[in-house]
């Protein structure tokens, strides 16, 4: 008996419609792939895209009422806020027999009570890094970035104990501090410092500053804030864009805060918009 293999020609017309499969196979699948990498790409840039505002939106929330300012500077774009970290409603007529609970508006004041405690501190709590503020409006002689009249000076020693009844609050303040503004609401805002967002569409990041000082004029550059003692966290990379817009309220409407975000990456590009309204009751 004689033996046959598999002859040349056999071999190339079998490679052939095996490369012709194969190209087949590939198109069905290569393409769906693709498909799913995008998504996926998309995906996550959402995702970043959105826990960046979400995050800046948090800080915004908590902002002392008219401490939101913007500015713009080539690429760059700054917010700053002062956040606020707890509140209060201050006593400002004291019982007859303990006149000295009474925040007095006319003097200089070392101690005063609550009638309605804060409610995020350990008691008793002290810093000497803190702030008070009262009846922050944001114009001048009520500006909390000018360190006067409505908020207390830098090293000012807080310290809040509990009083004698539930919803009272002891605070003591060294020195003592002169409010020039009594709150309609009687409103005190505990503040831990100024904060800053810088978007820097050169370098693709989103940048948190905090750690610093209260200076009257708005910082827009990154060697600025970290010439004043700021630490920077990075919230976002891969940034195409940003835009950071105020709107200041009124007695009818709350003021709002419009972020938005682009990020790029791999050919991929999502910009996602988040609005936070701000009562700014003072």
């Amino acid at each position: 008996m004689r033996q046959r293999g598999v002859t040349l020609v056999e071999l190339v017309v079998t490679l052939a419609v095996g490369s012709i499969v194969v190209a087949f196979m590939a198109m069905f699948i290569v393409g769906p792939m693709n498909a799913y990498s995008a998504q996926s790409r998309r995906a996550e840039l959402v995702d970043d895209a959105d826990s960046a505002l979400r995050f800046v939106a948090r800080d915004v929330r908590a902002a002392l009422p008219a401490s939101v300012r913007v500015t713009n500077s080539g690429s760059v774009t700054a917010l700053e806020l002062l956040a606020t970290v707890d509140g209060a409603r201050y006593r400002d007529a004291g019982p007859l027999t303990n006149a000295a609970l009474e925040l007095d508006f006319t003097t200089a004041d070392g101690a005063f009570a609550t009638t309605v405690p804060f409610t995020q501190l350990t008691l008793p709590w002290s810093s000497s890094s803190h702030y008070l503020s009262i009846y922050n409006v944001g114009v001048p002689g009520a500006d909390a970035y000018a360190a006067a009249n409505v908020i207390t000076p830098a090293g000012t020693t807080i310290n809040i104990s509990a009083g004698a009844t539930p919803n009272e609050n002891l605070v003591t303040l060294s020195p003592a501090f002169k409010f020039a503004l009594g709150s309609p609401g009687k409103r005190v805002y505990l503040v831990s410092g100024p904060v800053s967002y810088l978007c820097d569409s050169s370098a693709h990041t989103l940048t948190r500053y905090s750690g610093y000082s209260i200076a009257s004029a708005q910082a827009s550059s990154a060697a600025t804030l970290l010439g004043a003692g700021a630490t920077a966290a990075r919230i976002a990379a891969d940034v195409g864009s940003c835009q950071f817009t105020y709107t200041t309220g009124t007695s009818q409407r709350n003021a709002l805060v419009t972020l938005t975000l682009q990020l790029t990456r791999s050919g991929e590009s999502v910009q996602l918009l988040h609005e936070v309204q701000l009562a700014n009751a003072p």
